[in-house]
């Protein structure tokens, strides 16, 4: 009996704290993505310093000491028996203790990471006298044939690795100590015992994953060598990284012989987006009007999503043109789109956001990846049967070089940010480079030593979050999987595109997006596949690809 009357009181304690809480909270997550989403529409210093103080403000409410107190005590007597009411203390605790530091601390870690993003967020490359945005680096590394230029253009865009990296160096030496005044080792582990995830099983992960893509990576290598030698008439041993059609050989360079650009030349890709979305049920014309999708000066130059009140308000910032890439990223921006708003809006708003990073990076992908699929431009550009018969196979050729060369490519990232933050002092220039050689098969120019690790923004903007794209892209082939033999039976998965298809909408939005964060995220994948997360069904992929064969037809 005391037992039950202390279980109600308590309820009763942490309801009172809800309350208190939701009032402090949700006006500043609100103010906070207003202001991050003006600084990243103008660029200007005021705009972002506006969004540095929003930031601040959140740290002052976190930092709390009193109410983690609550918290911790609440949590330590276990007597929260409600589901809903124990997975938001379950949250809270864990995104109160990583700010249970000095918020004089928390607030230059702040400040720092905010001046470092005004950086990338304005730096422009600037070759032979002509100011070129990411856009224009990409488009030049994609389409010359002069080595020459090609080399001067990546030169000129690493240049902003020096202009970051002492800065970048002093912001993991202060986020490694706040973390170390928690009880973790580093910063790294913190953010994925912070997000749900045990270090050690996201490392055996990507151990398994490398072991399961070496041979086939390498294998692909060998031949985008070959043909990339032949393009630009050198030698396969002269190929260096501003051969490989991408400022970090991230993605595949488009070897064979498909011009995916040509089809969306003319194309409104804003209007196929929102007519496949449509097609599955979603309904985003809102979300498109609210939305930013060109490139304007000052404007960041990369694309996210933004739910800008857990209310509906969820928008896009792209930087569109038609062409492949930009539809690519349309489809999965606006997949992140569609999770958020499908959200149940009776959730608790702490509940009210995707289970995890790796579950909307798993439902953007999952749509990002038929901006290649020949059955999905049949619908999208109305290929001819005869054009999409041409296109099927080397389309899977290319999706597997695609998904490679981004497996490795993430093997690389994942690692480097491991070791930064295990030891930021080392000669972090050598420690890129060893394991851009071993993983990406890439070689490092000779004499080079710059510190091209500080390039990419990500380490930045989001620290310790590469490895999430891995998992979303496992998570992804399992969900195409089970849509393609539970939801709408075929004997063609892999070329699923799902469109005009409501069914495969119905079943993400009650199975994967309704219930929000309700579930832990590996909870989320084994109730809606019926298994827990698995890399066999995308290493099948891959194999099935190579062997020009479908697996599930087995």
């Amino acid at each position: 009996y005391q037992r039950r009357v202390h279980g109600i009181f308590q309820m009763k304690k942490f309801q009172e704290f809800l309350i208190e809480f939701e009032k402090a909270y949700i006006p500043l997550f609100k103010e906070w993505a207003q202001n991050y989403w003006v600084a990243s529409l103008t660029g200007k210093s005021e705009d972002w310093d506006k969004s540095e103080v929003s930031s601040k403000k959140q740290n002052a409410l976190f930092s709390n000491k009193a109410h983690f107190a609550v918290l911790k005590e609440l949590k330590e007597e276990g007597k929260i028996a409600d589901p809903i009411a124990k997975r938001q203390l379950e949250l809270l605790y864990l995104w109160f203790l990583g700010s249970q530091v000095d918020t004089v601390k928390l607030d230059a870690v702040t400040t720092l990471a905010t001046q470092i993003e005004k950086k990338f967020n304005n730096f422009r490359a600037i070759y032979k006298g002509k100011t070129m945005t990411d856009n224009d680096v990409l488009a030049t590394l994609k389409t010359s044939t002069d080595s020459a230029e090609l080399e001067g253009v990546w030169l000129e865009q690493k240049k902003i690795g020096k202009l970051v990296m002492e800065d970048m160096k002093k912001l993991v030496h202060m986020r490694n100590e706040n973390a170390k005044c928690l009880g973790f080792k580093n910063y790294h582990q913190m953010s994925l015992v912070l997000a749900e995830q045990d270090p050690e099983n996201i490392l055996d992960i990507f151990d398994k994953l490398d072991a399961l893509t070496k041979k086939s990576f390498e294998i692909k290598k060998k031949e985008l060598d070959t043909y990339l030698a032949g393009l630009y008439k050198i030698k396969e041993e002269e190929l260096m990284p501003w051969h490989y059609h991408n400022q970090f050989f991230q993605e595949g360079p488009m070897i064979y012989k498909i011009d995916y650009d040509s089809l969306f030349k003319g194309k409104d890709i804003s209007k196929i987006t929102e007519s496949y979305y449509g097609g599955l049920g979603f309904e985003i014309a809102d979300i498109l009007k609210h939305s930013d999708l060109y490139q304007k000066e000052g404007k960041s130059q990369h694309a996210y999503c933004l739910d800008m009140n857990r209310e509906g308000d969820v928008r896009v910032l792209s930087n569109n043109s038609d062409n492949h890439r930009w539809m690519g990223t349309m489809l999965h921006e606006c997949g992140h789109a569609i999770y958020e708003k499908s959200i149940d809006s009776k959730l608790p708003f702490i509940l009210r956001e995707e289970a995890h990073i790796c579950t909307t990076e798993a439902i953007a992908m999952l749509f990002e990846r038929l901006a290649s699929n020949a059955s999905w431009l049949h619908w999208a550009v109305g290929l001819t049967p005869e054009q999409m018969k041409a296109i099927s196979e080397t389309s899977y050729k290319q999706y597997v070089l695609d998904q490679l060369v981004f497996s490795r490519w993430s093997q690389v990232m994942y690692r480097f940010e491991k070791t930064l933050y295990e030891n930021p002092e080392q000669n972090l220039d050598d420690v890129w480079w060893q394991l851009v050689e071993k993983y990406q098969l890439i070689k490092k120019p000779a004499g080079r030593h710059e510190p091209d690790w500080a390039c990419k923004n990500h380490t930045v903007t989001s620290p310790c979050y590469y490895h999430n794209y891995l998992l979303g892209n496992l998570f992804s082939s399992q969900l195409n999987y089970y849509i393609g033999s539970k939801i709408v039976p075929t004997d063609k998965i892999l070329g699923m595109e799902y469109a005009r298809n409501p069914e495969v909408g119905k079943y993400l939005r009650e199975k994967v997006f309704a219930p929000g964060k309700f579930y832990h995220w590996k909870e989320l994948i084994e109730r809606s596949t019926g298994e827990e997360l698995n890399p066999k069904y995308y290493a099948l992929e891959i194999e099935d690809c190579l062997k020009h064969q479908n697996y599930y037809n087995k």
